[in-house]
């Protein structure tokens, strides 16, 4: 008897002090960086950087910005781009290369039907002249879900172009809207894209099909792939990889979430379509995604780390093991509604863009 309540006093000792410890790191951990505002924005949307010290941003409203994060200095930059402000439309997103910049937009294709377009313009510091090298089609009357994230890898741009509130479009690839799009940096079609390897039904420009708004979209410099987030409806938000002329099921599939209305959508996922990574029942509304490569935070390197707008958090996931997928909450409710990240291509600083402003985060 004193041997069993020894053995019951050790065990919930041993619990106990799990439970401490725990807590102490979480704390510890908490207070292991912090945040500065840059500056104040309206509506910034998407971000890249442009050498270490500068950042390009867009405003939905449709203006596009030069920050200088040494003086704060911001300078207004005009562009010719034919934009439709229209619901959750507008300037999107925006990456630089080699002295080149893409931007993915919704275009104002007349008679208030708007498309997710992508224009390419060499960069210039006081004009950007743009030039269209993919529009989604068919256009469409709706301020609904227009993605849209790229990301390039090698000579491949890759954009996503949400499925515009129209749900089973997602499920006809001989329509733009609900897929992954892959095209040469130049606009040229891939020879290699899955109509020309096995789908000839698919329009030339789509990689994938069947997902709703993909706010997430990033190169991962450890595995040469590309990852992507996706904002479910009531739940089904999730993370996962860009694959080749596969389909992820959208609206066939909810993805654990339901409609508005609190109707079932459809399966979590079912045989015949791609696997997600991640999950997030209920919805956290997932946006920009990236994955971590710097020195600032270097024990987070190869993570995922996924930002949300409803949830206001950042999540990191390691999920080199996919069987098991660790995720961790890093931060909630700090800075708003996270909109897009970036990592410092020198530093390996965090920056934000939350609904009205830029933010740092970096270690104490």
């Amino acid at each position: 008897m004193v041997v069993d309540l020894n053995y019951h006093k050790l065990k919930n000792l041993f619990f106990y002090s799990l439970i401490f410890i725990s807590l102490f790191f979480s704390n510890a951990f908490s207070q292991d960086y912090k945040f500065k505002k840059i500056i104040d924005l309206e509506l910034p949307w998407g971000s890249t950087f442009i050498n270490n010290n500068e950042l390009l941003i867009t405003e939905r409203n449709g203006k596009i910005k030069l920050i200088n994060l040494i003086n704060k200095n911001i300078n207004t930059i005009e562009h010719n781009l034919n934009f439709l402000v229209d619901g959750q439309g507008g300037l999107l997103d925006i990456i630089f290369k080699n002295n080149n910049i893409w931007i993915s937009y919704s275009e104002d294709r007349g008679s208030s039907k708007t498309s997710t377009s992508i224009a390419k313009a060499t960069f210039n510091k006081n004009k950007l002249d743009f030039k269209n090298i993919f529009q989604a089609n068919p256009p469409i009357q709706s301020g609904y879900h227009f993605g849209s994230r790229l990301a390039i890898k090698d000579d491949y741009l890759f954009a996503s172009a949400g499925e515009r509130g129209q749900g089973m479009i997602a499920q006809d690839p001989t329509k733009h809207p609900g897929s992954i799009i892959r095209i040469h940096l130049d606009g040229s079609i891939p020879e290699d894209n899955p109509k020309f390897t096995g789908k000839a039904d698919w329009l030339p420009e789509i990689y994938q099909i069947g997902v709703r708004n993909p706010q997430g979209l990033t190169y991962s410099d450890f595995d040469k792939k590309i990852y992507i987030s996706n904002h479910g409806a009531r739940g089904g938000d999730w993370f996962g990889e860009a694959k080749k002329g596969e389909n992820y099921g959208w609206k066939i599939l909810g993805w654990g979430g339901k409609n508005y209305s609190g109707i079932t959508i459809g399966p979590k996922w079912q045989v015949g379509f791609t696997k997600t990574i991640q999950y997030w029942v209920p919805s956290i509304a997932t946006s920009a995604i990236t994955i971590y490569k710097g020195d600032e935070f270097k024990e987070w390197n190869g993570h995922a780390l996924v930002t949300s707008l409803k949830d206001q958090s950042l999540r990191k996931l390691i999920f080199n093991d996919l069987s098991n997928v660790q995720e961790d909450i890093i931060f909630k409710n700090k800075i708003g509604r996270i909109r897009d990240i970036q990592v410092h291509p020198a530093n390996g600083k965090i920056f934000f863009l939350s609904e009205n402003a830029l933010w740092i985060m970096e270690k104490n």
